[in-house]
């Protein structure tokens, strides 16, 4: 017990390290977004080469590492701290990443209209026209796919409603509630429920999707493929060999063929509700200690026509 809890604490000060390794030394871990392969030759660009493909495995690595889990615990402990001296700080987290998860759910939603508009052109070009294939783009450079191409891409705008808008449909209250003592409880207690269900059920789980999702996603991406149980050092070794191997594979030989970005979706959704269930807690915690009054404070919900129309009468 005492081993667990003294490397518990020697993670929290190795993150203050990690954290300022990542933030101040970007080009150990993001130099591959410059690109893996050079054209022109030389050992120099050999040794760049090399160089981008191991901060590829290093990044690869620390996203779904035990040092990324202490920066985050790090970093959200932080903030708890700084909103137990200050209120105000903490009330600015909340409506900062309030505000940015109901702009991301808000914009993402219109995937949802451009599906139904692109289900209808397809039916009409299809039905009518007897169209095969589209060509989308200006200036020459047409981007033409089969028509089944587009039937199957409409999976992806369900994709993004799915995936963008859960923490959007969070804020606003629109997720199922099963309520057994919830509704009859004080509003003290159902706060204590809300930052009880953040820590213990909202947050692991997303964990768990997390460290699963990674790799699923990496797989996919590059070759040789990593593994969960890769070590750091053998992740570099295998830097020599790697490669992009971009899944392009569709369920038809005209259909869809940029599945990665399904794969994509999941980490997005699942840093999100991540993000959305930290910010939760925080909003119970500073509901609990103001009272009943301060319940829904600076919630920016969205309001319908309905509700509009409402509003109105009561004014006039």
């Amino acid at each position: 017990m005492i081993d667990a809890i003294a490397a518990f604490f020697a993670n929290i000060a190795l993150a203050f390290v990690n954290l300022f390794q990542a933030l101040f030394s970007p080009g150990s871990w993001l130099a591959w977004l410059g690109g893996l392969n050079r054209t022109t030759g030389g050992e120099a660009d050999a040794e760049a080469t090399l160089a981008a493909k191991e901060s590829l495995m290093r990044f690869v690595y620390y996203g779904a590492s035990t040092e990324l889990f202490f920066v985050v615990l790090l970093v959200f402990l932080g903030v708890t701290i700084g909103g137990y001296f200050s209120r105000r700080f903490l009330w600015g987290v909340v409506r900062g990443f309030e505000g940015v998860l109901n702009l991301l759910g808000r914009v993402a939603a219109w995937a949802g209209l451009i599906m139904v508009i692109q289900q209808v052109m397809i039916v009409f070009l299809q039905r009518i026209f007897r169209v095969s294939e589209i060509s989308v783009g200006p200036f020459g450079t047409a981007f033409t796919r089969d028509l089944s191409w587009y039937s199957e891409e409409l999976k992806l705008y369900n994709a993004i409603v799915v995936c963008l808008c859960v923490a959007w449909t969070f804020v606003q209250g629109g997720h199922v509630r099963v309520d057994l003592v919830y509704g009859a409880v004080s509003h003290r207690k159902k706060r204590a429920i809300d930052m009880f269900g953040s820590i213990v059920f909202m947050m692991p789980a997303l964990l768990l999707i997390w460290l699963y999702s990674w790799f699923f996603l990496w797989r996919h991406l590059i070759t040789p493929n990593p593994s969960a149980s890769d070590t750091l050092d053998r992740l570099i070794t295998k830097a020599r060999a790697v490669r992009w191997n971009v899944e392009t594979i569709g369920f038809s030989p005209n259909g869809f063929d940029a599945y990665f970005l399904f794969k994509v979706l999941i980490l997005l959704f699942t840093a999100t509700a991540f993000a959305q269930a930290c910010v939760f807690f925080w909003r119970s915690w500073l509901e609990y200690r103001e009272g009943e009054m301060s319940a829904g404070r600076y919630l920016d919900r969205d309001i319908l026509g309905d509700e509009t129309a409402e509003k109105t009468a009561e004014i006039h």
